[in-house]
């Protein structure tokens, strides 16, 4: 039988939660800077926080490795 650390696997989580995060940051980066397009990119930037927040409150309450994996999954 194999015993899974959740604490490890949570970990796992909430490293592929921040490459997908970043992922979504990377092109809002670039348009925050553009006077025209800084408050609609800030906008954006704020729902990804929201977005990513609820991901991050939901892998820390996860308790299990299969609700884990679904999370994963939905990035």
């Amino acid at each position: 039988m194999i015993t899974i650390n959740m604490t490890k696997a949570k970990d796992i989580a909430h490293d592929k939660r921040r490459q997908a995060r970043s992922a979504e940051f990377a092109p809002l980066d670039i348009k925050v800077t553009i006077p025209s397009e800084a408050v609609a990119a800030e906008a954006a930037r704020q729902a990804v926080r929201e977005k990513y927040a609820v991901i991050q409150s939901s892998i820390d309450s996860a308790p299990d490795v299969d609700a884990l994996k679904q999370i994963v999954e939905a990035l």
